[in-house]
């Protein structure tokens, strides 16, 4: 649900844990690095391609290294079994668990990048199709429900401590990406704070679509559907990439209380029609079934 920055090498994973080759391909040294003896480049004869699934089998730390003290050995299988870099192999493996392989599929740079450019296609889209007809817009124009603003605010939050996490304590960022789950009982405070807020940011998703066709007309409803994960997705981007401190903190309490302030002065409900129930912000004419509404 977050794109992520790549962890960091860390002491996370031992002799039995599962790798998946991400890497077009990773060249392994077929003899044990001893100290400074460490076999040419020539002597690299094994090779794991992407996809392969592999095993940690063993770790030595050569302090004389001065390009990486540790060496891992990984095998594929009984005839395939070699050494290489700790940085080398983590930059071109992923966790063989679920949530490691969204997490890596996740922090892809070509992949942020194509988000944003179809971010800024659908946003180009949504203004030229609102300047012909009138539409809601979370914030702008938003339907007389709080869950979609719910939804914004929590996911700017769970986004700052996210960058928090990457800023302060990138190991226990390492440890969730080595060791994933999806119940936030058990894990460090932090993490299950974040995992809480995902949750939290799905049950509010789902209650948002439910409000959305309860308010609006189908067309309506999938243009302020669009807009919406447009604005979830501006808003993650923002609040992942700043700095917290010097700036995403700062900027996330002038959202926030801009955000109450326009949902409380313009688009909070203080009405419901009295012949469908609806609810509106002002009298008049309930835009779901017709009906005058006066006092």
């Amino acid at each position: 649900m977050v794109s992520c920055r790549h962890p960091q090498p860390a002491d996370d994973y031992g002799v039995g844990y599962n790798f998946l080759v991400a890497a077009d391909t990773l060249a392994l040294q077929e003899d044990m690095p001893m100290h400074l003896l460490i076999a040419p480049e020539s002597q690299d004869s094994l090779c794991v391609v992407r996809g392969d699934a592999v095993v940690v089998a063993q770790k030595v730390s050569i302090s004389e290294d001065e390009i990486d003290s540790v060496w891992v050995k990984i095998a594929r299988d009984q005839d395939t079994q070699g050494w290489i870099h700790e940085g080398e192999l983590l930059e071109g493996v992923v966790p063989d668990e679920p949530i490691s392989r969204g997490i890596f599929f996740l922090s892809c740079p070509r992949l942020i990048l194509a988000a944003v450019i179809a971010l800024l296609c659908l946003v180009a889209c949504l203004a030229w199709q609102m300047r012909r007809e009138r539409y809601h817009v979370v914030h702008f124009d938003d339907i007389p429900s709080p869950y979609p603003l719910a939804l914004c605010v929590c996911l700017s939050a769970s986004a700052a401590l996210y960058a928090s996490i990457q800023e302060f304590a990138p190991e226990a960022w390492a440890f969730f990406y080595f060791h994933p789950t999806l119940n936030p009982f058990g894990l460090p405070p932090l993490l299950a704070l974040l995992l809480s807020l995902a949750w939290l940011i799905l049950v509010l998703f789902c209650a948002s679509l439910m409000e959305i066709s309860r308010c609006l007309r189908a067309a309506e409803a999938v243009l302020y559907t669009l807009s919406l994960i447009a604005v979830l997705a501006a808003l993650y981007l923002v609040f992942s990439l700043l700095p917290p401190l010097y700036a995403g903190y700062p900027l996330f309490v002038a959202y926030v209380t801009a955000a109450l302030w326009r949902y409380v002065r313009k688009h909070r409900a203080r009405y419901a029609c009295g012949n469908c129930g609806a609810r509106l912000r002002e009298l008049g004419v309930c835009p779901k079934c017709g009906a005058v509404n006066t006092l």
